[in-house]
């Protein structure tokens, strides 16, 4: 079949069955492969002959280097000392990283990590588990039974910390195969050599791996363990050499008299550090399963799943506890994704960076938010956790998580655009490195009583940063400054009460100035229906609420532009105000989707919206592994289409008509 033959034949089939086909590929042909060298290491034993491969000295000393390093990563080697130190290129120069492990018994292991800014350390005894951070002089301690699940324990760490979401899932029982076989997958690599004159082994032109064994019985009598088995890799802005010993001495203290000692809840602490490391590895390597889901279409009482165009597109209504009960049916595994995302991955990092236990912040920015929360909201994030069987606090708290840290945003209209149409952009830039795109859904609510509106956020996440309601009101919010001014409303919270209570875009500005705000952020809010096109900057911190108005002037933004606001900063404002000004007068759908595009979206740019309200209409880009936002395609939703379905899908969904 020649190529072209196999193009059509590919077109031709489903939608649905090309994206299983894609997920599947990788893993089959790793499978087919892994099968393969296993026939072939099969007929070498049962031969009494090591194979005409690995009877070649390289190949045969390749494999038997292999050996001891295995034997670690398998577990069955119940002492060693594996260490590694590194110089990787970071933000333009070399930069020192080091890490140690050292496994004492079947019980004991150290774990030690360090940069010049950054160093942590696990050290895990039988009856404590220790997390410390040397650049802090603090330490939490974990005493108590650990979990069965999501724990830390020596015996099948590994299987612990990959899972299905990570394609380390499919080479790990490479690890734990005959090394010969291992050599024979190694061997497979395109573009592998070895060279005879420097004893190295060569990728390409780029990267080199240079092998050193000692045997144990040439080693002199007094000297130290560390040259038994060394490894160096250098590529073209990294080096790193990977070294394994036996280690000296008695198991150590884990504990640091005169550091600050924070005891925890021993299951709590095993759980972040296992589930965050899990989160990672899916994040660093993601599974093709991961990057292509399954698009399987689902319903719930209460709600639904659809895929446009691979988006992921969720419709929900009725009461809050409907809502969030639908929500975690239709969502769990993204839910519970993009939850691990925050609370263990990036509360994790968030520790070791700040010193401070990532879940207390978490719960102390709460306990002074929640009062300003709808008790609606509040139900339907118990909901949200009751059906996914996690913690109903938990959920609540992760829910504020934006209050904690701190995008572009525009509006143009009127003589700006043809025909005067309003198109409202936001650009979200933020952290695309812990893996929030893998639950990006797009969410189309009907709530009992109040307005219906888009909401195009994340699986687990009820707030809104990005939405459009039934009255022709488009939202969007950039953060600025204030961590830890949380006595208000928190931002995302206000965003929704924007969407399912405001009419007009007075109403949105009198919500923002007469409800307590915590942070600075800033917005641009807009309104479009038939005899009305209008848009709004807002600048808002706890003191004041400021406004800017099309075609106003400002010190932070430059001077105004006719019909249009733009909110950015930096070299992106720069770019983003030059883009409107050249296509002043004549910007359509295409010219407003091209004005959201790199560098005034940044790399970590993890949706951009366009808003089209007078016509129910946005257009949604998410983020991949591969690409920010801005790079990927949008996807059309017809929001009053929508909204129509599920009205006359759900009597108690609310009324579509403006």
């Amino acid at each position: 079949m020649n190529s072209r033959v196999c193009l059509e034949t590919t077109k031709k089939l489903p939608f649905h069955f090309r994206q299983k086909t894609d997920a599947m590929r990788v893993p089959l042909r790793t499978m087919f492969r892994f099968t393969w060298l296993t026939v072939l290491a099969m007929a070498a034993v049962l031969s009494e002959g090591t194979g005409p491969l690995l009877a070649n000295p390289p190949w045969q000393h390749l494999a038997e280097s292999i050996v001891p390093l295995q034997s670690c990563l398998s577990g069955d080697r119940p002492t060693f000392a594996l260490s590694i130190e590194s110089s990787i290129e970071i933000d333009g120069k070399r930069q020192p990283v080091s890490v140690k492990l050292v496994r004492w018994n079947e019980n004991d292991y150290d774990f030690h990590a360090a940069h010049p800014d950054y160093a942590a350390s696990l050290c895990r005894r039988a009856d404590q588990t220790v997390f410390s951070l040397p650049l802090h002089q603090v330490e939490f301690v974990g005493q108590g039974t650990p979990a069965d699940q999501d724990h830390l324990s020596p015996s099948g760490l590994l299987t612990q910390l990959i899972d299905g979401d990570s394609q380390l899932d499919h080479w790990w029982p490479f690890l734990k195969s005959d090394p010969q076989l291992v050599a024979l997958l190694v061997s497979q690599i395109p573009k592998l050599t070895y060279d005879s004159e420097q004893q190295q082994w060569n990728y390409r032109s780029d990267v080199s791996l240079k092998v050193h064994t000692t045997p144990a019985d040439a080693m002199p009598a007094n000297a130290a363990p560390a040259g038994l088995q060394r490894w160096q890799l250098s590529g073209k802005s990294w080096d790193v050499t990977v070294s394994l010993s036996v280690p000296e001495g008695a198991v150590p203290s884990p504990l640091h008299g005169e550091w600050k000692q924070i005891p925890l809840d021993r299951v709590e602490l095993e759980q972040q550090i296992s589930r965050g490391v899990r989160r990672a590895l899916a994040v660093l390597a993601p599974s093709a399963m991961l990057m292509n889901p399954r698009q399987t279409p689902r319903q719930v009482e209460q709600g639904e799943l659809r895929w446009q165009e691979g988006q992921r597109l969720v419709l929900l209504s009725g009461t809050p506890e409907q809502i969030g009960t639908a929500h975690a049916q239709l969502l769990r595994k993204e839910s519970i994704r993009c939850m691990d995302s925050v609370l263990n991955l990036f509360g994790t990092v968030e520790t070791v960076r700040s010193g401070r236990w990532f879940r207390q912040t978490l719960d102390e920015a709460f306990e002074r938010l929640q009062p300003h929360i709808p008790e609606s909201h509040l139900q339907e994030m118990a909901a949200l956790g009751t059906e996914l069987g996690w913690p109903v606090q938990t959920v609540q708290a992760l829910n504020v998580f934006p209050e904690l840290f701190h995008c572009s945003g525009f509006a143009v209209m009127g003589s700006a655009t043809k025909e005067g149409v309003l198109y409202h952009g936001r650009v979200l830039d933020y952290m695309t490195m812990i893996g929030l795109q893998d639950s990006a859904t797009t969410f189309i609510i009907a709530p009992s009583s109040k307005h219906a509106f888009a909401n195009v956020g994340y699986g687990g996440f009820v707030g809104s940063v990005s939405g459009m309601n039934n009255q022709g009101i488009s939202l969007g919010e950039m953060g600025g400054r204030g961590e830890g001014k949380w006595d208000g409303v928190p931002m995302a919270t206000l965003m929704r009460r924007a969407l399912e209570e405001c009419q007009t875009l007075d109403d949105v500005v009198d919500l923002w100035k007469r409800s307590p705000r915590t942070c600075e952020y800033y917005y641009v809010f807009a309104e479009a229906k038939p005899g009305i096109r209008r848009a709004v900057g807002l600048a808002a911190t706890p003191e004041q609420v400021e406004i800017v108005q099309p075609g106003q002037a400002h010190p932070l933004l430059g001077p105004g532009i006719q019909d249009a606001v733009v909110l950015s900063a930096g070299a992106r404002l720069e770019t983003l105000r030059a883009r409107v000004q050249d296509k002043h007068g004549t910007i359509n759908a295409e010219d407003a989707l091209w004005l959201m595009s790199r560098p005034v979206a940044m790399k970590t740019n993890l949706h951009n919206v366009l808003f089209v309200p007078e016509q129910g209409v946005l257009y949604v880009a998410n983020a991949d592994h591969k690409s920010p936002a801005a790079e990927r395609p949008y996807v059309k939703f017809q929001l009053m289409d929508l909204l129509n379905e599920l009205a006359g899908s759900s009597p108690k969904g609310a009324s579509v008509d403006r």
